[in-house]
C-alpha cells in the first residue's frame, strides 16, 4: 500500500499555513517543514525506501547520492542507505556551494542529486554544477516533495517556466504539493500587512 505523503505532513505538523518567505526570496500562504518529517529515523527511512522503489524501477545505476545542505542531508542519506549508494553532501561556503570535509567525486560516477523539497530546483542545479565541475555526471534528481514547478517522473504534466531541472534527467518525487507561490513586490499577504517568517535552512 502506498503511503499518504500529504496525511503524514499534516500528522507531523509540518504542512504549515501562515506567511512564509522562501528560499527563493518569493512569499507563500502555506510551507513545508520536512525537518519535522525527518526528525522521526523510521519515518525517514521508510519514506526514502518509497522514494527508492521509484528509482530502482527506472533502472538507473546510483553510484553515489549528493545532498545539499542543511535541508537534504537527512533525506539523501536514508536514500543512499535504501539503494545501498555513497552519501555525500555540498555546502555552502561563502555563499558558494561546495565540496567539503574530504569528500570527493570521479569521473563517470553516476551522482544522483537529492532534497527534502524541490521547488524550482536551484539548490538542487548549484549542488549539480558542483559535482560536474569535479568531473562526475549528474543523472537524475530527487526530493520527498515537489512543490510541482517541476515534471515528476509519472506526472503527465509539464514543468512550468520557473523549473530550473534540465528536462532530460528525470526528477523522482513522491508527492506534488502545489501552494501558490507570490513574487514579493505582488504579495496579497503582505499588502494585508501580516508579518512573514523565513523557517527555512538559509
Amino acid at each position: 500500500m502506498s503511503l499518504n505523503i500529504e496525511q503524514i505532513y499534516k500528522d507531523c505538523d509540518a504542512l504549515l499555513e501562515g506567511h512564509f518567505i522562501l528560499s527563493s526570496g518569493n512569499h507563500s500562504a502555506k510551507y513545508l517543514q520536512s525537518a519535522k518529517v525527518l526528525e522521526d529515523p523510521k519515518r525517514a527511512e521508510r519514506l526514502c525506501k518509497e522514494l527508492a522503489k521509484l528509482i530502482k524501477q527506472s533502472g538507473l545505476q546510483i553510484d553515489t547520492v549528493c545532498a545539499p545542505a542543511l535541508g537534504g542531508v537527512i533525506a539523501g542519506y536514508e536514500l543512499a542507505r535504501a539503494l545501498g549508494a555513497r552519501s555525500i553532501f555540498v555546502e555552502r561556503k561563502d555563499g558558494l556551494m561546495s565540496l567539503r570535509r574530504g569528500f570527493e567525486v570521479s569521473e563517470g560516477e553516476n551522482i544522483l542529486i537529492c532534497e527534502d523539497i524541490i521547488t524550482t530546483g536551484g539548490s538542487a542545479m548549484e549542488a549539480a554544477a558542483v559535482i560536474e565541475r569535479n568531473g562526475a555526471r549528474v543523472v537524475a534528481f530527487a526530493a520527498l516533495a515537489n512543490r510541482g514547478f517541476c515534471a515528476k517522473v509519472g506526472d503527465n504534466a509539464t514543468a512550468k517556466p520557473e523549473c530550473k531541472l534540465p528536462a532530460d534527467k528525470p526528477l523522482f518525487a513522491l508527492k506534488n504539493f502545489e501552494f501558490e507561490i507570490y513574487n514579493l513586490n505582488d504579495c496579497p499577504l503582505c499588502k494585508e500587512g501580516l508579518a512573514a517568517i523565513k523557517p527555512g535552512s538559509r
